[in-house]
């Protein structure tokens, strides 16, 4: 597999639509304040020190602005930048190819690094610590390890997983950042600032109803906001109003708490197939028809964070809250529902 097939792009050649909505600087990013403050410190002093930048563990549910922020920091130490995933890699000589290409300072982001495969973890230990790689030449009783010395770089892992990360290439960061869930008024400024650079008119009414139902996540909004503003082509007078709002949060299934159909077709199945739970992760996925890592990295954690759904040691269970939502009675506890996690 050739690098370039290996590399998801560069930050300028992704996706148009969704690139022009990206912030380019720290400045711009809104949100994530904590976050931003230590970056801008942990950079100015690499810079002035005319070093790289330590390696960075990027971890939070998706949609946050994980593959922005390394983008940015790439940016902002005017360091070239390589995107690729994990599952990307599959052998030791992909990363081999990409590790021994790459300049000096430069930002090497890998996604979804906890699907890395032992053998390229073992690989990137020597080249995050001691940038060398140690590669094999010949075969049988003539094969001999060598070690190929790279430029010193900054590698920015992100993932949904943390969890699921080893401890020896977790301990290998030097930074370790964790992205939360957006504050409502955060996700109001992300709006408006998409709305002027798509050149879409919308009223603070419009851009408060957007912003509570956008999931604490940037994607989300921006998605929306594109709907929305394709509503209001077409059944308004091109401004996102409130009723616009309303009417295109309604044709698509979004409720006020910013649920989709999806996420209410979980919370009742839970209660109405598995008697409000507990009910195990895998069982919840063949029942919803849905992957299980799209039910634990895209679904559960906003259902959690706005109190619908738990976690237990045995399984999923709904809240109080979720049967006030699906408007159900909380029946007495089915104690003979034995479905692990």
């Amino acid at each position: 597999m050739e690098e370039k097939s290996l590399l998801a792009g560069e930050y300028s050649r992704e996706d148009d639509r969704e690139e022009s909505l990206r912030p380019l600087s720290l400045k711009d990013f809104q949100g994530q304040e904590e976050i931003k403050s230590n970056l801008a410190v942990f950079i100015r002093a690499a810079v002035e020190r005319k070093e790289s930048l330590d390696h960075v563990f990027l971890s939070g549910p998706p949609g946050l602005g994980k593959t922005t922020l390394a983008g940015i920091m790439a940016r902002e130490m005017g360091a070239d930048f390589k995107v690729t995933s994990a599952p990307a890699l599959e052998k030791p000589k992909d990363l081999a190819g990409i590790l021994t290409t790459i300049t000096a300072s430069s930002v090497f982001f890998i996604d979804e690094i906890h699907r890395l495969k032992p053998a390229l973890e073992e690989m990137l230990y020597t080249a995050m610590e001691d940038f060398e790689i140690d590669w094999i030449i010949g075969q049988g009783p003539t094969a001999r390890t060598i070690r190929i010395p790279i430029p010193r770089f900054t590698l920015i892992g992100a993932t949904t997983k943390a969890g699921q990360v080893s401890g020896p290439l977790y301990s290998r960061f030097g930074i370790s950042l964790r992205l939360n869930f957006y504050e409502t008024a955060e996700i109001r400024n992300i709006i408006l600032r998409s709305s002027s650079i798509l050149e879409t008119r919308i009223t603070g009414e419009a851009c408060t109803l957007l912003a509570t139902s956008s999931r604490g996540t940037p994607r989300v909004a921006n998605r929306l906001l594109r709907r929305m503003r394709d509503f209001a082509q077409v059944e308004g007078n091109g401004t996102v109003t409130e009723d616009i709002v309303r009417l295109g949060l309604s044709r698509l299934g979004i409720d006020g708490f910013g649920l989709e159909p999806h996420d209410r077709e979980i919370l009742r199945v839970i209660i109405d197939s598995y008697g409000g739970g507990p009910v195990g992760a895998e069982t919840l996925a063949i029942s919803v028809g849905e992957a299980v890592e799209s039910l634990e990295d895209f679904y559960e954690p906003y259902l959690i964070q706005r109190g619908f759904l738990q976690r237990t040691p045995r399984g999923r269970t709904a809240t109080d809250q979720a049967y006030r939502l699906l408007k159900r009675d909380r029946l007495e506890p089915n104690h003979d529902q034995g479905n692990l996690c």
